[in-house]
C-alpha cells in the first residue's frame, strides 16, 4: 500500500494546493519573461537564463530547452500561453517518472525506513510527520534515535514521538548508532510494530568516516533481517541548490538511496532544484516539504509542483 491519501490531498486547501502555492514564492518568472511578446531565439535565451537561476541546473535546462526549440521550428508555438504550457509538458516529462509515493510492504514486519542526511535538512522533522502520517492511517510505529552524537537530538526526536503517539528506543549519548537501530529492530519485531523509521547523525556528505558509518548501521540491520532496510530515505534541503546534487551522489555512493523527500521548498524561489534531482538520479521523490505544519508534508505530486514552479492555476493546466 501507498502513502497516498487522495481526498486529503486534493481537496481545497489540501497539501497539493499548498504546494502550488509555496513553491516559486517570488514573482511569476514566466509572466514576467512573456507580456505577449514574440517567441525567437532572445526570448528561449533568456528564459534559458531564468531555468538556470532557478536551480532546475543544466541537464534538464538543456533538455526543456531543446524540446521547446524543437516546438517553435514546429510552428507549435503561436504565443506566450503555448511557451508556458510546452515548458510545463516538458517539465512535467522529466518528474512524471520519479513521482512514486513510498510503498509499505505489510509482508515486511517491521518495514524499515533508514533516514539520512546532513545536518539542518530537515531530518528530525520528516521523521515526526511521516510518523504521524503513518500513525493517521493505522499502521504502529516506533522510532530509533540514531543519531547520539548531536546534543538534543535525542529530546527532540523523543518530542516527535509523543506528539505522534509512538515508541522510541534510544540509549545513552555518545552509543553506536548501530547498536541503537539492532536493539530498535529487535524490539520492533518483538511488539509486532508495523514500520519502524530510524533516525541517524546528520554529517556533511564530504566526511567519508561517518558515510562508512551509515554502511555499518545497514549491515548491522541485515542481521536480523537481510532485506532491510526496505528503504532508505534521504532528506535534501531545497535551499541548498546544486549543492544538493552532490549529497545525493554521495550518499547514494555511500548506502544505495532508495527514496527522497525535499524539504523547504516554501523557503526559496528556487524550487527547481526538484527537477535537476529528477534529471540527473532518476530516485523516486517519495515526499516534499512546504512548511513546519503537519499539513505542510505530503507525497510528491509533479503536476502540483510545476503548477507551483510556473505559478500556473490549476484550472489553466487542466
Amino acid at each position: 500500500m501507498s502513502l497516498n491519501r487522495t481526498d486529503e490531498n486534493t481537496a481545497p486547501g489540501g497539501f497539493f494546493a499548498r504546494l502550488r502555492a509555496r513553491v516559486n514564492r517570488g514573482a511569476s518568472w514566466l509572466g514576467e519573461l512573456l507580456p505577449g511578446g514574440q517567441i525567437d531565439d532572445a526570448l528561449l535565451e533568456e528564459l534559458e537564463t531564468r531555468l538556470l537561476a532557478a536551480d532546475i541546473g543544466v541537464e534538464s535546462t538543456n533538455a526543456v530547452l531543446a524540446e521547446l526549440r524543437r516546438a517553435v521550428a514546429r510552428s507549435e508555438l503561436a504565443d506566450a500561453a503555448a511557451l508556458q504550457l510546452a515548458l510545463r509538458k516538458a517539465l512535467s516529462t522529466i518528474l512524471l517518472p520519479v513521482e512514486r509515493p513510498l510503498e509499505i510492504d505489510r509482508s515486511r514486519k517491521p518495514f524499515v525506513i533508514l533516514v539520512v542526511g546532513v545536518n539542518g535538512s530537515g531530518k528530525t522533522t520528516t521523521i515526526g510527520k511521516l510518523a504521524s502520517r503513518l500513525r493517521g492511517e493505522g499502521r504502529s510505529v516506533m522510532l530509533a534515535a540514531g543519531d547520539t552524537y548531536r546534543a538534543a537530538a535525542v529530546e527532540q526526536l523523543a518530542a516527535w514521538a509523543e506528539g505522534a503517539g509512538v515508541p522510541m528506543i534510544s540509549q545513552a549519548a555518545g552509543a553506536d548508532p548501530a547498536a541503537v537501530v539492532f536493539d530498535a529492530l529487535q524490539s520492533a519485531r518483538a511488539r509486532g510494530i508495523d514500520v519502524l523509521i530510524a533516525d541517524t547523525a546528520g554529517r556533511l556528505h564530504t566526511q567519508s568516516h561517518l558515510m562508512d558509518e551509515l554502511a555499518k548501521v545497514a549491515r548491522v540491520l541485515k542481521r536480523l533481517d537481510p532485506e532491510s532496510p526496505h528503504e532508505v530515505l534521504l532528506i535534501l534541503d531545497a535551499g541548498l541548490g546544486q549543492n544538493a546534487l552532490r549529497q545525493a551522489e554521495l550518499f547514494h555512493r555511500a548506502i544505495g538511496v532508495t527514496g527522497i523527500a525535499v524539504t523547504k521548498l516554501d523557503g526559496t524561489a528556487k524550487g527547481g532544484i526538484v527537477v535537476a534531482i529528477a534529471q540527473r538520479f532518476g530516485l523516486p521523490i517519495r515526499f516534499v516539504g512546504v512548511g513546519e505544519q503537519p499539513g505542510d508534508f505530503g507525497v510528491f505530486n509533479a503536476s502540483a509542483y510545476v503548477d507551483g514552479l510556473l505559478r500556473i492555476a490549476p484550472e489553466e493546466s487542466a
